[in-house]
């Protein structure tokens, strides 16, 4: 039994799953190859395109998706994780949670019986970084190019982080001295970067991040459970915003992504995100690509 908690779970098989996503997206998959399949979809937090995906996407590929709130399931009561993900395991065929804490992730792997899927923690986001990967291959035609990530060092950013590496795609990541990735998650994705013969670099410069990159990408500033630091987050990381002047540093071709919900005029441009660079559209539609191939991967 696999489950994906981290990118480096799928290390040897990003290329297996992002060709999988295409064939999805092509329609070259037919029928209902998860037929009769159920999924349970835990939710601690909110979210738009992680929910309609899995639930979009386990129902056409014939499964059966249960949307399961914190607040109307007894884990959110006080009930043991180990509890909840060992009757889940009698009841259903996988479990995506979309959780607060990563060591909540960790520990429901541990004790269910089925595949766990990370919707996202506090620490990873595996499954947009995966729809990420499928949106620059499809503009960008492979992985050769300079990737650059500002802004907040957060749960997307580690994701991303160690994507490129398995992908031997390089990466440089602009963040302020407080605000930069997981270093355990870095140290990780530098040995893998190595192997493949790509760097990454972490820099509190966000010239020497976008100069000549092929891909720009930036996240909210202010993530669900930051709300008590907006002010301070606003003013620390407002040099790193987005904008057209930015993008000019670029390659002329390069694209600009986001993994939404964006708030305009903080961390990046109307002009950018709503123009002739900006992906963002095809790389939320990507997730559920990206989602039909994971549950594909995990559950047939």
């Amino acid at each position: 039994m696999k489950s994906l908690l981290s990118i480096t779970d799928i290390k040897d098989e990003i290329f297996e799953i992002l060709d999988l996503a295409k064939s999805f997206k092509d329609g070259k998959i037919e029928g209902k190859p998860l037929k009769d399949k159920s999924l349970a979809m835990i939710f601690q937090k909110s979210s738009t395109r992680t929910r309609v995906s899995f639930e979009v996407g386990i129902h056409e590929l014939g499964g059966y998706p249960l949307f399961l709130s914190s607040d109307e399931i007894q884990m959110g009561r006080g009930e043991p994780i180990s509890d909840t993900a060992k009757v889940l395991s009698r009841y259903v065929d996988g479990i995506m949670i979309r959780a607060i804490e990563h060591s909540d992730v960790v520990e429901l792997e541990k004790e269910a019986d089925v595949p766990i899927i990370n919707g996202l923690t506090n620490l990873e986001h595996p499954c947009q970084a995966l729809a990420d990967m499928l949106t620059v291959k499809e503009h960008l035609g492979n992985f050769d190019g300079k990737f650059a990530y500002l802004g907040d060092g957060n749960n997307v950013c580690n994701s991303l982080i160690l994507i490129c590496a398995c992908l031997g795609m390089n990466i440089t990541v602009a963040c302020p001295v407080n605000y930069q990735p997981d270093e355990k998650i870095v140290h990780i994705a530098r040995k893998i970067a190595e192997e493949n013969d790509s760097y990454i670099i972490i820099t509190d410069e966000v010239e020497l991040a976008v100069k000549h990159a092929t891909t720009v990408y930036t996240d909210v500033w202010i993530s669900m459970g930051d709300e008590k630091e907006s002010k301070k987050r606003r003013q620390d990381l407002k040099k790193y915003q987005v904008n057209e002047e930015l993008m000019k540093l670029a390659n002329p071709d390069a694209i600009f992504m986001h993994c939404l919900p964006a708030i305009r005029g903080e961390e990046v441009t109307s002009e950018v995100i709503d123009g002739k660079q900006s992906v963002v559209i095809d790389q939320a539609e990507n997730r559920l690509h990206a989602q039909k191939a994971i549950m594909y991967h995990l559950l047939k």
